[in-house]
């Protein structure tokens, strides 16, 4: 299993890098990568993580279509802030996806770690969300969410995985500061 799981941190590292510098083939990529860290996280019963992988399969391709379009460049996404009632929104829906996943993994499954598990597939899904629409708050919640993924995955034994979020983590740290100098979010800073 280590070698399957170094090729889907190797894939997500990629995509994730590609994602920062703003390039579309960060989604076809990073789908292929989901796919590989689904069987992985069935296999160590960490379910959450597990549906989540299935939920960021259909995020990546709604991630490259928001991001290219097709036939409609004028249209793609560029970065942009989301207000604070719509970031409170977002937020609020993550702790309801928390709690509810939490309480069926905890109450229905042999999951490992339900309660933890839960909370960050609640939170990795807005933040996968925001990051489709090139919303630059996705960034500090990837931050938050991937620091917590690697004492996750160190408990569960997947050494290359966390690895793969302490990378992450940086590069999250790099994203945030990179799109908020993009040129349409100062544009849209100067006409607000």
């Amino acid at each position: 299993m280590s070698g399957l799981e170094l090729i889907a941190a190797v894939l997500g590292v990629t995509a994730v890098w590609l994602t920062v510098k703003q390039n579309a083939w960060c989604w076809p990529i990073g789908l292929v990568m989901v796919l590989i860290y689904g069987w992985l996280f069935f296999e160590v019963k960490l379910y959450s993580g597990m549906l989540l992988q299935l939920a960021y399969a259909v995020l990546q391709l709604y991630g490259w279509w928001q991001w290219k379009r097709p036939g409609r460049a004028q249209d793609a996404r560029v970065v942009s802030r989301l207000a604070n009632q719509a970031v409170f929104t977002g937020l609020a829906a993550g702790v309801v996806i928390s709690v509810a996943l939490g309480a069926a993994m905890a109450h229905w499954t042999d999951a490992a770690l339900p309660w933890l598990d839960a909370t960050l597939t609640g939170f990795s899904l807005v933040a996968q969300l925001w990051m489709a629409q090139k919303r630059v708050q996705c960034w500090p919640l990837w931050m938050v969410v991937d620091v917590v993924y690697v004492g996750q995955y160190l408990h569960q034994q997947l050494y290359f995985t966390a690895g793969f979020f302490v990378v992450l983590t940086l590069i999250a740290v790099r994203g945030w500061r990179e799109w908020r100098r993009d040129p349409a979010l100062q544009a849209s800073k100067v006409q607000a």
